[in-house]
């Protein structure tokens, strides 16, 4: 048995039995490690930035890490920017990175980089397997540091000739069992009887949550503590996972648009933090604050990013004398579908009346979809994940993930056509894997939300060589073309009545489908 071997077995002993793979040379020992280890299910990305967002998406849906494998310094900079976004997520995540052999490094052949240098930055934890001997012991560490909560980017770095060298010092079964892993901080008392006093005070007070207190019994917790106090629930603008719809807790959204995010928040005194921090501009803005609070408002944390979010929300409501109170739910309503010309009001409409039950919806939709989320709050019960990072191309690939995470579930893909462009190849892996992704594919041929943002920041009087950087056609991009060539099955949309006939062509398939809609 070689190092490589020994690893995947560690893996897959450690239950990260997902790889999403774009192998070179030095991970070809690796590679052919997954013949010789029963359990592990590899998938093939034709980028690395597929790789990554699609572990991210499998991480998000199935409560533990899936890994990677990514060819060198210049295959790990290729998947940095989905890394990013899992890393400001809060996602689980494990990178094997392939290397140069030891004794190959000092030639400085073309592919040498400083691969801990470009990985620290994107990664909790890095660490560099020194001997063959070590790579078992590597693989569990790096599982265990990635289990931590709220979630981890572990990235190990593999040199060549620690995966092709026989191993002699491991047990029969091959693998190193996975360290414990600590349980998450609690809240401290002192917070806990803060938080009531501010609940109790009267006020306008809202809770601002993030995942885990947006979904599950902690959901239901803050649901507890909304009615018996008066409090708003507001989430952050973006959230690693959410529940919501019919007969879940409903829990209001901070905009992404700096005015309307002030507004909302200028109706609030005090502020309780659940596992968020507090509030601030995704930009800044000439003129305007980085601090979305007024400066009156008091904050308070009660769980802070990575301290036990469920247990804190348990004891608070306990706390509150709510610990068994029904929560107020998001009842039924009717969904007649919009007909006629496509408007981003008509979409969210035919969303709300299509979304099956169990779906999970991954929202890159930027500009046309900043409707969707107050559309569909009474829509059948589903998950909701956001891009957290803000580094666009993550859409596409984290359905991959989440298909795979819950094949049973249909993934619904909210994407604009611009950041679609980044990580197109995520199609074919759709395909390939049989997911059954219905893509709804927001076509205005243009990045709209720099549009906008030439207003926000003050340079709204730009010219024709500014415009051209935003606009998207000259040619215009086909995409159910496209989506064809890599095996995904579409239509276009030219009226609502079309969007609906897409989506529910897609419903009805077991494989993914692309609806090209035109904004």
């Amino acid at each position: 048995m070689n190092g490589a071997e020994s690893l995947v077995r560690t893996l897959v002993e450690g239950k990260v039995d997902v790889c999403f793979a774009n192998p070179g040379t030095s991970e070809m020992h690796f590679v052919a490690a997954l013949d010789k280890v029963e359990g592990m299910r590899c998938v093939l990305a034709l980028f690395e930035g597929v790789a990554t967002g699609a572990a991210d998406g499998f991480a998000r849906m199935a409560d533990r890490p899936a890994s990677t494998l990514l060819h060198l310094g210049p295959g790990l900079a290729n998947g940095l920017a989905n890394m990013h976004n899992a890393l400001r997520a809060g996602t689980s995540m494990v990178n094997i990175v392939g290397d140069h052999a030891t004794y190959h490094r000092s030639y400085d052949a073309p592919l040498t980089s400083d691969i801990e240098g470009a990985a620290r930055p994107f990664s909790h934890w890095v660490r560099t397997s020194s001997s063959a001997e070590h790579v078992a012991r590597d693989g569990a560490d790096a599982i265990a540091a990635a289990q931590v909560k709220p979630g981890k980017i572990a990235t190990l770095i593999l040199p060549a000739d620690t995966a092709w060298t026989e191993v002699t010092s491991l047990p029969d079964g091959g693998h190193v069992p996975v360290p414990d892993v600590a349980a998450p901080r609690q809240t401290s008392q002192a917070a806990v009887d803060e938080a009531v006093a501010l609940l109790r005070g009267g006020g306008r007070t809202a809770l601002f949550l993030t995942d885990p207190a947006l979904r599950g019994e902690a959901l239901e917790n803050a649901g507890r503590i909304a009615d018996a106090t008066g409090a708003r629930l507001i989430s952050q603008t973006f959230n690693k996972r959410m529940e919501r719809g019919v007969g879940r807790v409903p829990v209001e959204r901070l905009p992404y648009p700096i005015d309307p995010s002030i507004a909302m928040l200028k109706e609030v005194d005090t502020l309780i933090l659940v596992g968020a921090k507090a509030p601030v501009a995704f930009f800044a803005y000439p003129g305007k604050p980085s601090v979305l609070t007024h400066p009156g408002c008091r904050i308070h944390a009660l769980a802070l990013p990575g301290e036990d979010v469920e247990q804190a929300l348990a004891w608070l409501a306990d706390e509150l004398g709510a610990a068994k109170a029904r929560p107020k739910r998001v009842e039924a309503a009717d969904h007649p579908l919009p007909e006629g010309a496509i408007t981003p009001e008509k979409l969210g409409q035919a969303l709300a009346a299509l979304i099956p039950e169990g779906a999970i919806l991954v929202d890159e939709s930027n500009t046309s979809g900043r409707t969707f989320f107050n559309a569909t709050m009474q829509a059948q019960p589903h998950d909701l994940l956001h891009n957290l990072g803000g580094s666009i191309g993550y859409g596409l690939p984290v359905t991959i993930g989440a298909a795979i995470a819950c094949p049973d579930r249909p993934v619904f893909c909210l994407e604009s056509d611009g950041s679609a462009l980044y990580t197109l190849q995520a199609l074919w892996t759709q395909a390939r894997e049989g997911t059954h992704v219905i893509t709804l594919l927001f076509s205005n041929r243009a990045y709209q939300i720099l549009k906008g943002e030439l207003t926000n920041v003050g340079a709204a009087n730009a010219g024709r060589k500014a415009l051209d950087m935003m606009d998207l056609g000259n040619p215009d991009i086909d995409w159910v073309s496209m989506a064809a060539s890599m095996g995904v099955a579409g239509s276009r949309a030219d009226t609502v009545e079309d969007v609906v006939r897409g989506i529910r062509a897609g419903l009805a398939g077991k494989g993914p489908y692309l609806v090209e809609i035109m904004m």
